[in-house]
């Protein structure tokens, strides 16, 4: 009888802790919707960007505002922030030796600028290559789709998965993921196909696309199959170029 009664005195407050725990779930909740609102925001200014159809000025206040508005509201709906230690290599079974050129010298910043959109200049990203002679995009050893992994972590803020062969678009299937933590955003193109929504949290090493041949010129068979990857720096709230080659090089591999 003595564990019974004192149990009928712990229910009350039980069901009160409980109580009090609902609204701080119901809040997580409420806090991943903006985001994920946030990011289709964010997905909308990024395609008018590419397609030039917004004044550059215009463009660069919206951007400034949204990603800090972005931030924010990561880390209000709990996105965990990864160091970049913790980042790891964009290719599932492979390494820094699948990175074309020698020691990175394929990065061009070539006068790149985020806001000229499709017709920027420059190169200013690595191209990963995959086994795959016969351009078919699955890899000759395993004859499958390679996984492409988030390098970092963070949210999905915009994404293009509705190319067609004969689009002028450069990047075909895209992917943009923005890491609060290292105030950066990472662009993966050429992509087969897309496994994540704009608004989704991501972890480093989580799969979020496969390598394909989309785009404008990686489509041609001059091109071998590759991920194109770019690191844009946006700790001073406009996106700079940065070269990744350090961290692709020292990146966590997976098997």
């Amino acid at each position: 009888m003595t564990r019974l009664f004192s149990f009928r005195r712990l229910a009350p407050l039980f069901i009160t802790l409980v109580l009090f725990a609902a609204p701080s779930t119901q809040a997580q909740g409420g806090n991943t919707e903006r985001l994920r609102a946030l990011a289709r925001e964010f997905n909308a200014l990024n395609t008018q960007i590419r397609d030039n159809e917004i004044p550059r000025a215009e463009a660069k206040e919206r951007f400034r505002g949204m990603i800090q508005a972005l931030s924010r509201e990561y880390r209000a709906a709990g996105g965990v922030e990864y160091p970049e230690k913790s980042w790891c290599f964009p290719l599932k079974r492979y390494g820094y030796r699948a990175i074309g050129g020698v020691r990175g010298n394929g990065y061009q910043f070539g006068g790149y600028d985020y806001f000229a959109g499709n017709r920027h200049t420059g190169h200013p990203s690595h191209d990963i290559f995959i086994h795959d002679k016969r351009q078919e995009g699955l890899d000759d050893r395993t004859g499958e789709p390679v996984q492409v992994l988030s390098m970092t972590g963070g949210v999905v803020v915009a994404e293009e998965k509705e190319w067609q062969p004969g689009s002028r678009l450069r990047g075909g299937k895209y992917l943009w993921i923005f890491d609060p933590a290292t105030e950066s955003l990472v662009y993966y193109a050429h992509n087969r196909a897309l496994h994540v929504e704009v608004g989704d949290l991501v972890r480093p090493g989580d799969a979020i696309a496969e390598v394909g041949r989309t785009g404008l010129n990686a489509h041609k068979r001059r091109s071998p199959t590759h991920l194109h990857l770019t690191l844009l720096s946006v700790a001073g709230g406009l996106p700079v170029a940065r070269n990744p080659y350090r961290a692709l090089s020292t990146g966590r591999l997976t098997d």
